[in-house]
């Protein structure tokens, strides 16, 4: 599976992503009243630690360019982090990645007001049918802490992946992962001091189990887009919410009901339309087409490469 091929790099993102699901079933096993801070703390510094036997592609000479973006997308991602806990704990799996996957819909709303893009009619149908398809999700009456949770984890998600534009484009994904969990650690380790919790070595397990799992799904996400245009293969992305099903169905006894799956539905396809759309748009790897219709293309297809950035990054 070098990812040097359509299919191989498929495979590479199903496996990524079911990787992606058990992550998250560590962070689901923790016990009720777990020390919140205290995993996010562990979890940054156990990731930090695995990062580090690729110091190698770090540029050292300008490590810390883009320092105060990456200073922001740091704390954005310690607060999605801390909110994705909370809504594993108390959500059911497929339920609480539902949601986060309405994040590529809240990239599009924010590059309309940050970059002044404009959206397509398929765009605008995306925005709508998701937000709507969260609504059948969640459902007013059982909108509580745990919802707010999972849609601030999805707005913290979507706040870096549009962020990801403004850090220095010659840094590579490891410069740019090593750099997000240095800068999280102050932070971190002073929420961890004030919760003021008890050492707990299941804590620990947790934190070192989805700091493991995570870092194997960033790792096949490189090795599937190195080789292989991602408009051909991002759709695979969107295995992950059946991972979530069935994992939440057989280990967690979470049966998915039909206000879930027709939410999910109106989440999911429009962005998978729109990737289809964009991969019909986009010339063939080698084509270089007239600097105008190319500009052209590029526009029509800022979102879905929105779409395909956040799902390089969102998981980190």
């Amino acid at each position: 599976m070098s990812g040097k091929t359509v299919n191989s790099a498929i495979l590479l993102l199903v496996i990524g992503n079911a990787m992606a699901l058990i992550s998250d079933v560590f962070i689901k096993l923790l016990e009720p009243g777990a020390p919140v801070f205290q995993f996010a703390f562990l979890r940054c510094l156990i990731t930090l630690g695995l990062l580090l036997p690729m110091a190698g592609q770090l540029d050292r000479k300008n490590l810390f360019a883009g320092l105060k973006i990456h200073t922001f997308r740091a704390h954005i991602h310690l607060a999605g982090l801390l909110c994705m806990v909370i809504a594993l704990g108390n959500l059911p799996l497929a339920t609480a990645n539902a949601v986060f996957y309405a994040a590529p819909i809240l990239v599009m709303v924010l590059s309309v007001f940050l970059f002044r893009e404009k959206l397509t009619p398929l765009s605008v149908t995306a925005v709508f049918s998701g937000f709507a398809g969260i609504v059948l999700i969640l459902r007013p009456v059982e909108f509580n802490w745990a919802a707010v949770a999972a849609l601030g984890s999805a707005f913290a998600l979507a706040i870096n992946a549009v962020l990801v534009r403004k850090l220095p484009k010659q840094q590579s994904t490891v410069h740019k992962l090593f750099l997000n969990y240095l800068l999280i650690l102050p932070a971190a380790g002073a929420l961890a001091w004030w919760e003021g919790a008890q050492w707990d070595s299941g804590i620990l397990i947790g934190a070192m189990g989805s700091a493991l799992f995570i870092l194997g799904y960033n790792i096949t996400v490189l090795l599937a887009y190195r080789q292989v245009d991602a408009n051909q293969v991002t759709s695979a992305e969107y295995t992950g919410l059946i991972w979530a099903v069935g994992i939440g169905w057989i280990w967690f006894g979470e049966v998915p009901d039909l206000w879930f799956l027709a939410g999910s539905l109106m989440i999911v396809v429009p962005l998978l339309l729109i990737g289809l759309q964009h991969r019909r748009k986009e010339p063939a790897r080698g084509f270089n087409p007239a600097p105008e219709q190319q500009q052209l293309r590029s526009q029509e297809a800022s979102f879905s490469a929105g779409t395909i950035q956040l799902a390089r990054e969102c998981r980190e």
